[in-house]
């Protein structure tokens, strides 16, 4: 039996948030998305997300605003936080750092967050380590920590790059990477 999308019954702030993000998959499609990732075919070769699903959580976090669809180059379109999108920073950081805590990765954090402009590492409150400041989320470098196994030769595009720091934000891969993952 297919569970129903919405909670009936339900009027907190956090069932009617629950609509958007609370699916499976869809916090990982969010957060692949701070990680830069804009196409459907990076966010189906790094998740390895059925691609009707994946489908259907694009649909549902453009038709709220979360993400949109803008376009790139010829007939392919990306996908971009919007400001309600870019909200969401805080929950995403959040559940990384809770996992990180109670189900961490051997050898420690998979990946660390550093401030852009001097490379110090933030913190669970989001300030940088180096010069105090509360860092927002295009001035964040994230990095592979500790935790993070070398990707394999046959590592997807987005993961071999996320083996690299990288702003935040900020495209991921080139439009014209050499191993190009297949567009929708």
């Amino acid at each position: 039996m297919t569970l129903p999308r919405d909670y009936g019954g339900q009027t907190c702030a956090l069932s009617r948030s629950m609509e958007i993000v609370g699916e499976r998959w869809t916090l990982l499609i969010v957060r692949d998305a701070f990680y830069g990732v804009r196409r459907f075919g990076e966010f189906a070769a790094h998740l390895s997300v059925p691609r009707a699903v994946l489908t259907d959580r694009l649909a549902t976090l453009t038709g709220a605003g979360v993400l949109e669809r803008r376009p790139d180059t010829g007939r392919r379109e990306v996908y971009v936080l919007t400001d309600k999108g870019l909200a969401l920073w805080p929950a995403v950081r959040a559940l990384s750092e809770w996992g990180d805590l109670f189900y961490p990765s051997a050898g420690g954090p998979r990946r660390v967050h550093l401030h852009a402009a001097d490379d110090a590492p933030v913190g669970d409150d989001g300030r940088c380590s180096g010069c105090g400041a509360e860092v927002p989320v295009g001035d964040l470098v994230v990095a592979p920590g500790p935790g993070l196994a070398p990707a394999g030769p046959d590592a997807d595009p987005v993961t071999a790059a996320l083996g690299r720091p990288h702003r935040l934000l900020t495209p991921l891969l080139p439009r014209h990477s050499p191993r190009e993952v297949v567009e929708r």
